[in-house]
């Protein structure tokens, strides 16, 4: 299946706009090292308002609010690039293993599914954090070990199908592996699905960054969105909310709508009912 994903994201005004804001992020984010300030740097400029010398302001022990915005840019993208990849990959190893590997293999893989959807993510989270230390890798692979059940449930619904396609059916009968069928045939024709699978993780990667650093379970040493706003919440009352509390909190808000509406745009390419559905309104 061809699909121009490039053409629907330039063709669409909500396409278009959601891709602005995440190349704005980028950018934010390769700016970070040229910036001329450290983000961990303290100055005796306490809780100073936007100037030349510092664009948004320093904060309460002087670091400059600019440098913490475009690094913590930084760290979430990285976050989303990173625990998207890993949790996509898991949603497709659990969804197509479980098609693949016979009726015990299904049940079981599907009741782990169902318990991990059952269960409230912050609080495995939480539990997950008293034994993985959240630097950046542990942080990726929480968020990928809570995140991969839902995909998983939609890859294997994918897969029930495609198995029944004429060149999948030819390929079992020729005595294609496991392996073979798993990475030559179904992940190709799969691809579409997981890579909206991508996007939905990444948005939900980037709020369990800045969530987790804002309840103080996160890495105390990383610069995070979430952790400026938990610091500059605590000063909400002088003026200092204005050039330190809205900035991460507006950063955190047009990232997270850039995913959205990037997989709003591309979901009904990939889904044949959400296409139907579109043409019958018109």
């Amino acid at each position: 299946m061809h699909i121009n994903y490039w053409g629907a994201v330039k063709g669409s005004t909500v396409g278009r706009v959601g891709g602005g804001l995440l190349l704005a992020a980028l950018a934010a984010g390769a700016a970070a090292p040229l910036w001329p300030h450290a983000p961990e740097a303290f100055s005796q400029a306490v809780l100073q308002p936007p100037s030349a010398a510092h664009w948004l302001g320093t904060n309460d022990v002087g670091q400059d609010v600019m440098a913490q915005l475009l690094h913590g840019a930084r760290r979430s993208l990285a976050v989303a690039l990173a625990a998207g990849c890993l949790t996509t990959a898991l949603s497709f190893l659990t969804g197509a293993g479980a098609v693949l590997g016979g009726r015990r293999v299904d049940a079981m893989l599907m009741r782990l599914t169902d318990a991990m959807l059952a269960v409230p993510t912050i609080v495995i989270v939480i539990v997950l954090a008293a034994y993985v230390p959240l630097r950046f890798a542990g942080l990726v692979l929480v968020i990928a070990l809570t995140g991969w059940a839902a995909g998983a449930r939609i890859v294997r619904a994918q897969v029930l199908i495609l198995r029944e396609k004429a060149h999948v059916l030819a390929a079992r009968t020729f005595g294609a592996s496991t392996r073979h069928l798993l990475f030559r045939h179904l992940l190709p024709d799969i691809a579409p699905v997981l890579l909206v699978s991508f996007i939905q993780s990444a948005r939900r990667a980037v709020l369990l960054e800045a969530g987790l650093a804002f309840l103080g379970v996160g890495d105390p040493t990383a610069v995070s969105w979430g952790m400026m706003l938990q610091q500059a919440l605590q000063f909400y009352y002088t003026p200092a909310w204005s050039w330190w509390l809205l900035p991460p909190g507006i950063a955190l808000a047009l990232t997270l709508l850039s995913f959205l509406l990037l997989g709003s745009v591309l979901e009904p390419l990939l889904d044949p009912r959400l296409r139907r559905d579109e043409h019958a309104g018109d």
